[in-house]
C-alpha cells in the first residue's frame, strides 16, 4: 500500500512536471514574443553569422530570449542559420519568428544610375547589399567573365543598365554580376538587336554613342535628335567632335584631378587620347559614362534629319540649337560663348 502511494505520488509529480514543460513549450511556441510598437522590424543576418550573432540581433526585439533559445534549439535552427534580410512582425511568437528567419528572405530594391566607373558602381552597390566593394570590383573586372560575355575593360561598364532591381541583400559579388548580365541580355531583345544591326553597330558601340548623347543632353525629348547629329557625321566620315569625350580624356590626366571642366577650350582638343573625338575619327573605344536607358533607345531610334551641328541654347539651358550648316552653327556657338562670358565661366 505504501509503495502504491509512492508510485501515485511520483506519477502525479510527473504529470505536473510534464504539464509545466508542455505549458512552457506551448508558450515558447505560441505566445507573442516581441517588444516593439512598430508594425514590424527587420534584421540583417550576414553570411557566416552563427546563432550567437543572430541572437544578439534579436535580443532588442524580443521579450523573452530564453524561450526563443529553447525553441530554436528544438527546431534545430541553431545549426542552420541562413543569411538575408528578414521581417519580424509585431506580436509574432517564437515559432513564427523562427519560420520567418529560416525561409522568408526578403528581396530589397537595389538602384543605381549615372555611375561613371566600375569603381563608383561597386561603391554604390555595396552600400545597398551585404557584399563589399572590393569583392564586387574583382568580379566586375574578371577577365574570363568579360571575355565570355563579350566585353573588355573599356566597355565593361556598359553591361550595367541603370534601373531598379529586386535582389536579395545577401547576393554575392558573382551573383550580382551574373544577374546584371541576365538583365543586359533581356534588355537587348530582338527588336533592339535588329536596330543595332541596321545601324551597323555592335551593342557596345551603341552604348558608347549613347553615353556621349547622354552627356550632351539629359532631355529625353532631345536625345534622339542629338543621336541623329552624330549618326549623320559618322555616315559621311566626319569626326564626332564631341565635347564630353574631351572632358573624359582630360579627367584621366593628373592635372585635372579633382577639377571640374565647365568650359571646353582649344587646349582640351590637343589631348592625345583615343577618347578625343576631335583628334580621332569614329567612336571612342568605350563608353564615357553610364547612359540612361532613354539615351540607348535614342541611338537605336535616332531622329532622321539633316542637322550636323548643335550648340547649347543660352536662352534655354539644357537644350540645344541645331544647325545644318557650319556658318549657322558658328553663329549659335558664338551666342553660347557670350553667355558663358557673361556668367564668368572661363574654364
Amino acid at each position: 500500500m505504501y509503495i502504491k502511494k509512492i508510485l501515485w505520488a511520483i506519477a502525479i509529480i510527473g504529470l505536473i512536471a510534464f504539464g509545466a514543460i508542455a505549458y512552457y513549450f506551448y508558450n515558447a511556441m505560441f505566445s507573442p514574443n516581441t517588444n516593439f510598437e512598430e508594425d514590424s522590424k527587420y534584421i540583417y543576418i550576414s553570411s557566416g553569422d552563427t546563432y550567437r550573432e543572430v541572437r544578439q540581433k534579436l535580443m532588442p526585439l524580443l521579450d523573452d530570449i530564453d524561450s526563443f533559445d529553447a525553441l530554436a534549439k528544438q527546431k534545430k535552427y541553431i545549426a542552420y542559420v541562413k543569411a538575408g534580410k528578414y521581417q519580424i512582425k509585431k506580436g509574432m511568437n517564437n515559432n513564427e519568428i523562427i519560420n520567418s528567419i529560416r525561409s522568408n528572405n526578403i528581396a530589397i530594391k537595389l538602384s543605381f544610375n549615372n555611375q561613371n566607373s566600375l569603381e563608383n558602381l561597386a561603391g554604390r552597390i555595396s552600400s545597398q547589399i551585404e557584399v563589399d566593394s572590393l569583392s564586387l570590383l574583382k568580379a566586375m573586372k574578371d577577365e574570363s567573365f568579360l571575355s565570355k560575355a563579350g566585353f573588355k575593360t573599356e566597355t565593361a561598364l556598359g553591361m550595367y543598365l541603370p534601373n531598379s532591381y529586386q535582389v536579395f541583400w545577401n547576393t554575392s559579388a558573382q551573383g550580382f554580376v551574373e544577374r546584371m548580365y541576365k538583365e543586359y541580355n533581356r534588355f537587348w531583345n530582338a527588336d533592339r538587336l535588329a536596330k543595332a544591326k541596321a545601324l551597323g553597330f555592335s551593342k557596345n558601340e551603341v552604348i558608347a554613342l549613347a553615353s556621349i548623347v547622354y552627356e550632351e543632353s539629359k532631355q529625353k525629348v532631345e536625345q534622339p535628335r542629338v543621336a541623329g547629329v552624330y549618326i549623320n557625321r559618322i555616315k559621311i566620315g566626319m569626326k564626332l567632335d564631341a565635347d564630353p569625350t574631351l572632358k573624359f580624356a582630360a579627367y584621366k590626366l593628373p592635372k585635372y584631378k579633382n577639377k571640374i571642366i565647365r568650359r571646353v577650350l582649344n587646349v582640351h582638343k590637343e589631348i592625345d587620347s583615343p577618347y578625343n573625338t576631335y583628334k580621332y575619327a569614329g567612336l571612342p573605344p568605350g563608353l564615357i559614362a553610364m547612359p540612361d536607358l532613354s539615351a540607348i533607345d535614342a541611338v537605336l531610334n535616332y531622329e532622321k534629319h539633316n542637322y550636323y551641328y548643335f550648340a547649347v541654347d543660352p536662352k534655354k539651358p539644357g537644350f540645344h540649337r541645331f544647325a545644318k550648316s557650319l556658318s549657322q552653327h558658328n553663329s549659335n556657338a558664338r551666342a553660347y560663348h557670350r553667355y558663358l562670358d557673361q556668367k564668368g565661366i572661363k574654364k
